[in-house]
């Protein structure tokens, strides 16, 4: 393998270096304990659980590793499957996707960029990486899916020409196979050989710019999801993910979590295909603006309190956000903080409809359930781990397994009251849920169908918002489109990392 070190110069130019390392022998991942062949119907029956027998090798630090999807290119504008091939490149809409990341990331320190070499990702690295003095490290296993006779066909060609292939490519893609050749079970293991090299690295802070379905399988290895999840955890152009590495004190493999997924250039409230599909239904989960009791030195559950200044700004700008939509009902939970980040998108709906002269006032139905409390479950806690710092990535692994499991089995109940919600047909499509980022990560974690385990490996922070489709109908598996975006927030947003100068962990 030939391992490409791209090394900016004054000029817009590259000068390209070659370097031929010894490629890892090694292979590491939490891995899920079901294997590809094991039957939905089994997987929904005993969710997913997390398999420690393969796992990172242990780090000294903590290590941010932030993941970027290359932004439009002219294959995919036209329709046309690219896989690993590198015919295509940037569109005009996909360069300026590209500066609009690297003007959302210009705040954000990183130690080092690797990138796929393929052409329409390279360029994106070199814009987002922009005047960094640090070469780019192009490494091949970071390219798109190998696709083989796929590659360089419309999709209507591919359905014509393979049929049945085809069709399994769409319904059933950890098990397709074309040319002799399983692309998703390929691509899965070629992910983990990838962490080894970014953990491997001599960095906190680490930018990845590849494609679609890689960074899906980076993220899902990560995080110790099998190739039945591939187009569970989307990537659209630009997309950013983030992921943490956390050290453990007594060694052995890090804790991993998904800080954020899929943090876009415009906004994820706007539509588009899911999975490749159009969605029928959608849940947008919003969690609660900051509180009094959100501070940097307490537990992140102070009791049933009100919105702080903050609060009320970032509510104000998760209404905003909600604009491009009509919504109808919003449901709550009895939290004063949540009540009152729902009570401010229901205003802002209301008042919308009634800017032009032939307005018709409409009326936003509020339901606050029970279900999505989580106050009285933690309330205990408060003075156990009083100095834990409130939303600090897997800050849910600090939390006693009793209380866990309380925190599961309510949000279960939640979940199902969102399906029921979405399942009836006289209910709009889009159903939006205002509750606690517990509560949220909960219920993302029954939406994967996976344990309580998994409840430290995402992270949400006050003001954020999640979305959920279902492109299938609500009996379907759920796409998550994004996980804990922020970028609605403006000024207020909590940035994609943190300089290590100041001597914070990122």
């Amino acid at each position: 393998m030939m391992f490409l070190v791209v090394r900016p110069c004054g000029s817009s130019s590259a000068r390209i270096h070659h370097h031929h390392p010894t490629p890892p022998r090694s292979s590491r991942n939490v891995v899920v304990r079901c294997s590809v062949s094991s039957s939905v119907q089994e997987k929904e029956e005993k969710g997913t659980e997390l398999d420690c027998s393969v796992s990172f090798p242990p780090i000294r630090a903590a290590k941010r590793v932030v993941l970027v999807r290359h932004g439009q290119s002219t294959w995919n504008a036209e329709g046309r499957i690219q896989g690993s091939s590198n015919f295509s490149v940037l569109t005009k809409k996909g360069e300026s996707q590209a500066e609009t990341s690297r003007q959302m990331l210009i705040d954000d320190h990183f130690d080092a960029c690797f990138a796929s070499p393929l052409a329409r990702s390279k360029r994106t690295a070199e814009i987002i990486w922009g005047p960094h003095h640090e070469p780019i490290i192009p490494d091949y296993d970071f390219r798109e899916i190998d696709l083989y006779s796929f590659q360089g066909l419309l999709k209507h060609e591919g359905k014509e020409r393979f049929g049945s292939a085809f069709r399994q490519w769409q319904v059933d893609a950890a098990n397709f196979n074309i040319d002799g050749h399983y692309p998703v079970r390929e691509l899965w293991d070629r992910a983990r050989s990838c962490w080894t090299k970014i953990l491997a690295h001599d960095s906190r802070s680490v930018l990845v710019v590849a494609h679609n379905a890689v960074n899906q399988a980076l993220v899902a290895t990560a995080i110790g999801l099998g190739p039945e999840y591939f187009r569970t955890l989307l990537q659209s152009n630009c997309g950013v993910s983030v992921l943490d590495f956390i050290p453990r004190s007594e060694g052995g493999s890090p804790h991993i979590c998904l800080n954020r997924l899929n943090q876009t250039p415009g906004s994820p409230i706007a539509g588009g295909k899911s999975g490749g599909r159009e969605p029928s239904k959608r849940i947008i989960l919003i969690c609660n603006g900051s509180t009094q009791g959100n501070t940097e030195d307490v537990f992140p559950f102070g009791g049933d309190q009100p919105l702080n200044m903050l609060g009320v700004i970032q509510s104000q700008k998760s209404a905003e956000l909600l604009l491009d939509l009509k919504v109808n009902s919003i449901i709550s939970s009895l939290n004063k903080a949540c009540i009152g980040t729902a009570t401010i998108i229901s205003q802002v709906q209301e008042a919308a409809d009634c800017l032009g002269a032939d307005c018709v006032p409409r009326y936003v139905e509020m339901k606050q359930m029970g279900s999505f409390d989580v106050e009285t479950i933690f309330k205990q806690t408060e003075t156990a781990i009083s100095n834990f710092p409130p939303f600090q990535p897997g800050w849910l692994n600090r939390v006693d397994d009793g209380l866990r499991t309380k925190l599961w089995d309510q949000s279960r109940k939640a979940w199902q009251s969102l399906l029921d919600e979405i399942s009836d047909e006289s209910n709009p499509e889009v159903v939006v849920a205002v509750g606690h980022p517990a509560i949220h990560i909960a219920l993302m974690g029954h939406c994967l169908n996976l344990t309580k385990e998994w409840l430290g490996s995402f992270h949400l922070d006050a003001g954020s918002v999640s979305l959920v489709d279902f492109p299938d109908g609500p009996k379907g598996k759920g796409v998550i489109r994004c996980l804990n975006y922020t970028a609605h927030l403006g000024r207020w947003s909590i940035p994609i990392t943190r300089s290590a100068e100041d001597g914070e962990e990122f």
